[in-house]
């Protein structure tokens, strides 16, 4: 049973975590690799640049974006590959640095595994 959490990088991790996943393409800021304990970077599952600037966290374009996003994954084998392994082994949570807790990358990403 695939077992995927997301969580704020910046709350504070905990042993139910599992392995902790960052699937951001920036590092967060102001935090230090140790305070975050991620276990995995996995930039390249991230959204691109291109699509994370156009949306900007406007809400009225999270729709397109999920879309978008998830066109992205599709043709992401590796990152995913890369994250199917992990999770054929170990609870996981994906970590992500974005304020909006329903809006953001990890969202898009646990709804793609789960499906």
């Amino acid at each position: 049973m695939i077992v995927v959490h997301i969580k704020r990088v910046y709350e504070k991790p905990s042993t139910s975590d599992g392995r902790r996943i960052l699937v951001d393409r920036l590092w967060p800021r102001g935090l230090s690799k140790e305070k975050a304990r991620i276990d995995l970077w996995l930039k390249d599952i991230a959204p691109s640049a291109g699509l994370r600037k156009w949306f900007g966290h406007e809400l009225a374009k999270w729709p397109e974006f999920q879309r978008r996003y998830q066109e992205e994954l599709e043709v992401n084998e590796s990152a995913l590959a890369e994250l199917c392994e992990v999770l054929r082994h170990e609870p996981v949570t994906l970590v992500f640095g974005a304020k909006d807790m329903e809006h953001n990358n990890a969202v898009v990403l646990k709804a793609y595994i789960e499906r």
